[in-house]
């Protein structure tokens, strides 16, 4: 079942095994696939469950709530389990659930009750939370540590390939029922059932893969260094604030994906209607896209927190125009901040687990909590939108931004407490 056994610390520094992990790191680009794919959902979900039960903004971000929130339970758990039986069965164990997750959607649009739709969303996103916690870090022994944002960097863009596809496809499936009559979807569980039905089947085929792939083991408990580290990943306050940054990261990238729907539905910006609204959230996932094929280039050549820093700045510009511009202006200065936020998840998870050693996993299992700002931010948002509309809600992950600038220009220096 598993290929040929090495520890962490030899996998990232010996050149020779690196050139045996092609395989192993085009199998794992499959995964981040699937998950870009499913997550990048939610925002369509968001304006369709919204109309189905006439949700305020608040109430429909509960939807990022449920899905994000299921990293803040899981992900310490998910360390654990990944640690007691390798990243594989893990990878294998997390695909199971996330299918499981998706069938749960055919009982929720059938009853017709919002909570079930949220329930489906909490164990699809548990499910993905494991594969979050085992294949991050897998990504990052799998070569030298010199060049592990840019790997995770690569793979991270088939990440993006999946939720740029994803909007674009299954969108107007799922929204064109809007386009006729405004409640229609009370009428059309299909519409949101087959699609989750279709994602049910590929990842328990890919659990099914994966289970028997010839993959390398890494021991996480036998690492070879002259210096042995002592205490807890929390010790490291590159780790600290890294945490921190993936926080307000992902609230940011959520909040901005889930309101991109309505703010182009406004009549100050593009009144477009929400099926062709949809397929927009393509080019702002495909701008992340985009821009990881690039950046994974670029950190070769330009260290990572360098780059992290301009991206923070130049989404922070855009998010200003967004703010105070309308029309095409306002619609294309957002969906160009997909672009900056393209290498920004990745860098800041190698950065913030760079020289962990022995307590990668612990701190993979941290960041991975972390990703709660996803569920928290665009509920915040959701509140600011409904009391102030949504275009001065986009002034929170303004200031998101405004802290990754931080972190890479200084946070992500490695250092303890």
């Amino acid at each position: 079942m598993a290929g040929p056994t090495v520890t962490a610390e030899s996998s990232q520094f010996s050149n020779q095994q690196t050139s045996g992990y092609g395989f192993a790191l085009i199998s794992l680009t499959s995964l981040f696939f699937m998950w870009g794919f499913i997550t990048s959902l939610n925002d369509v979900l968001i304006p369709y469950l919204k109309e189905m039960f006439e949700l305020s903004y608040t109430q429909a971000m509960l939807i990022q709530f449920c899905f994000f929130g299921a990293y803040f339970i899981v992900s310490i758990p998910a360390g654990m389990l990944v640690k007691k039986v390798g990243y594989q069965k893990g990878i294998v164990i997390g695909l199971f659930v996330a299918s499981l997750g998706c069938l749960l959607f055919y009982p929720a649009a059938t009853v017709k009750a919002y909570w079930i739709f949220l329930a489906a969303l909490f164990v699809l996103a548990s499910g993905i939370t494991l594969l979050q916690v085992a294949a991050n870090p897998y990504v990052s022994v799998l070569g030298k540590p010199q060049t592990a944002s840019s790997r995770l960097t690569l793979t991270q863009a088939f990440n993006s390939l999946g939720t740029t596809i994803a909007p674009i496809w299954i969108g107007p499936i799922i929204l064109a029922s809007f386009a006729v009559t405004t409640h229609s979807a009370i009428n059309s569980e299909s519409t949101v059932q087959l699609p989750y039905l279709v994602l049910a089947a590929s990842l328990f085929t890919l659990a099914v893969i994966f289970a028997f792939l010839k993959l390398p083991t890494i021991d996480q408990n036998s690492t070879k260094s002259d210096v042995t580290q002592q205490g807890s990943a929390w010790q490291h306050k590159h780790l600290v604030l890294g945490a921190i940054g993936i926080f307000v990261y992902v609230g940011a990238e959520v909040g901005i994906g889930s309101f991109i729907v309505s703010f182009l539905s406004l009549d100050s910006v593009a009144s477009i209607n929400e099926a062709s609204a949809s397929q927009y959230i393509g080019y702002y996932f495909g701008g992340a896209m985009v821009g990881r094929f690039i950046g994974a280039g670029v950190m070769q050549k330009i260290s990572p927190n360098k780059v992290l820093a301009f991206n923070a700045v130049g989404a922070s510009a855009l998010l200003i125009v967004t703010i105070v511009s309308s029309g095409s202006l306002a619609m294309w200065s957002l969906l160009l901040i997909g672009l900056c936020n393209s290498i920004m998840f990745p860098t800041i998870f190698t950065l913030a687990i760079h020289q962990l050693k022995e307590h990668t996993s612990q701190g993979s299992g941290i960041l991975c909590l972390a990703i709660v700002g996803g569920a928290i931010l665009p509920l915040i948002q959701g509140a600011l939108a409904d009391q102030f509309g949504i275009q001065l809600a986009f002034i929170l992950p303004l200031f998101c931004y405004a802290y990754i600038v931080y972190y890479g220009l200084s946070g992500s220096q490695p250092r303890k407490f």
